[in-house]
């Protein structure tokens, strides 16, 4: 059987030819081929590539160790052809040059599956470091060393250590590493599989690594759950450090497991038993119980009644007697109070309590100690358009209607006589418990008042009396009943039938004068009229003594009647 010839030299230049073009047109040029070691001299070794000449590559590009190139006549090496020919005719060959091309093409090929590569950070640039990438050289930025920022990092340098490719540019020379998505990757990894080991109601030990305002975190083995301020204690916590410290472990049970966001909550007093089981029978409403105020807010005031149950005071349910006053003008944090239960809702763990129900009620008091018809003093509180608030015992006020201030004179008038701070008397006149209401009057102390002299027995509408005048005013006349009756007033068109006799000023103080009772005002003031009077007696006088039609002059009846009279 005949063999193949063996091939020549140009048989194998024409193969390469054809493959990548000839070397005249530079074909080879820019491209990674293999070439074979034909000798070593100087430092240098010789490498055939299959041009019209070798070409001279360090054996520095070589070392794979300190004076180790691994190189021997024969060596089958990958170079890099940087030029065909140089200015002395030889190949201009790189060693380096072709390791980096191929790390570049392993790594656009890791890059496209995203894969992570192994490198070493080498050196310190501006805003991050370089990392050798077998090869390729990436740029490392600051932020993407670690998961937390990184104060040292010598000992990361020159270590072997996986890292995530984010960009790479193979026509700039650009990649942008991370070795911080490798840890997050790893580190949830990790939380999965510690995740997968828990279960929601399991008891675990941690140790506190962070505590904030509104609770602590613990470390559970890797992972952290999130122990809340709400979750610490039945009792109220104000601050997470007033439990728990940095360092402590912790005794703890899973509350929730959220298996989307990998988050875990945590709590302490769940292990606890629980002080609202049976608090409606422990604390019925109507007790009268003692606690400690431990918050307070615009809306009321909470009370500890026991180490994990709070009831709220609301601010209506305060002071019987002050209102629409801030709940710390009342009580004080960590004071002792006694409070009654109003309301107990053990499903929403609320617990309604009054302070004011624990104390008397004043107007109960007041009632007791001053029935109607008593005399009290007290100072002028307030004046308002409709009358007088009058301080009194207990701390609550009683009401003077402006109609009850005085008598002979408009509600106007007597409010007018009367100033804030004033000390004056009243008598009592209703007291409604109810509506916190007291109704006190003033005139009904004054000498001469209707009810002291007995009006309703001897005042009669239609009746006659003797009055002697007070005043004289433009309006009319003051009058009294007797020397201590009841006083009242006759208008001036109620002073005579005649306009003459109409006249204020044809009367003097002193002067007794009879008048009717033609009725009452709303404060019971009695009202007078000569000229009521004269037309009454008229009607009699003519009803007794004939008429004016029979002939006799109304002259004539009028002087018989007086002459009866007399």
């Amino acid at each position: 059987m005949a063999t193949a010839p063996h091939p020549t030299r140009d048989d194998f230049a024409a193969l390469l030819d054809e493959q990548l073009g000839s070397a005249d047109d530079g074909g080879f040029e820019g491209r990674v081929v293999k070439g074979t070691v034909t000798a070593i001299e100087n430092g240098m070794a010789l490498v055939d590539v299959g041009l019209k000449s070798e070409g001279r590559i360090s054996l520095r590009e070589f070392m794979r160790g300190e004076d180790d190139h691994g190189l021997t006549v024969g060596s089958e090496v990958e170079v890099y052809v940087d030029r065909v020919e140089n200015a002395d005719g030889e190949a201009m060959l790189s060693r380096d040059r072709a390791r980096r091309e191929a790390a570049w093409d392993k790594l656009e090929s890791e890059f496209g599956e995203g894969k992570r590569v192994e490198g070493r950070i080498f050196g310190r640039v501006k805003g991050g470091f370089t990392v050798d990438l077998d090869g390729a050289v990436a740029f490392l930025p600051g932020s993407q060393v670690d998961i937390r920022p990184v104060r040292d990092v010598t000992p990361l340098m020159d270590m072997p250590q996986p890292f995530q490719i984010l960009k790479m540019d193979r026509r700039r020379g650009n990649i942008v590493v991370s070795r911080r998505a490798v840890l997050e990757e790893t580190r949830a990894e990790q939380r999965s599989e510690l995740i997968d080991k828990l279960s929601e109601g399991q008891v675990i030990d941690g140790v506190v690594k962070n505590i904030t305002d509104y609770g602590a975190f613990v470390d559970l083995g890797g992972i952290d759950g999130l122990l809340h301020v709400t979750d610490m204690s039945y009792k109220r916590v104000n601050h997470p450090s007033e439990v728990v410290n940095i360092g402590d472990t912790a005794t703890v049970q899973i509350i929730r497991i959220n298996a989307d966001t990998q988050r875990i909550s945590l709590g302490m007093k769940q292990l606890e038993s629980d002080p609202w089981e049976g608090v409606a029978a422990k604390y019925p409403v109507g007790m009268k119980v003692s606690g400690q105020v431990t918050n307070i807010t615009e809306y009321g005031a909470f009370v500890e009644l026991e180490p994990g149950i709070e009831g709220l005071v609301h601010v209506s349910e305060m002071s019987w007697t002050k209102k629409n006053v801030h709940p710390g003008k009342i009580v004080s944090t960590s004071q002792e109070v006694e409070v009654v239960v109003l309301e107990v809702d053990a499903d929403k763990r609320r617990i309604s309590l009054g302070l004011k129900q624990a104390q008397r009620n004043p107007w109960e008091e007041f009632a007791e100690k001053h029935p109607i018809g008593s005399t009290v003093k007290g100072e002028v509180k307030n004046a308002t358009e409709f009358g007088l608030f009058i301080g009194l015992d207990g701390d609550v006020d009683g009401m003077v209607h402006m109609s009850d201030i005085a008598w002979g004179i408009s509600g106007e008038d007597a409010l007018a006589l009367h100033r804030k701070g004033e000390e004056v008397e009243a008598v009592v006149l209703d007291v409604d418990v109810e509506k916190e209401r007291i109704s006190l009057g003033m005139k009904q102390l004054e000498k001469g008042a209707p009810a002291a002299a007995g009006s309703s027995d001897t005042l009669k509408r239609g009746s006659t009396v003797t009055v002697t005048v007070l005043e004289v005013r433009d309006g009319g006349l003051e009058v009294q009943v007797g020397d201590d009756g009841a006083t009242g007033f006759i208008k001036r068109s109620d002073l005579g039938r005649d306009r003459d006799e109409q006249r204020p000023d044809r009367f003097q103080t002193g002067q007794k004068i009879d008048a009717m009772v033609t009725g009452f005002d709303r404060s019971k003031k009695p009202n007078f009229s000569v000229k009521a009077r004269q037309i009454a007696e008229e009607k009699q006088a003519v009803a007794q003594y004939g008429s004016s039609d029979s002939g006799a002059s109304l002259g004539d009846i009028l002087g018989e009647a007086l002459k009866q009279q007399d």
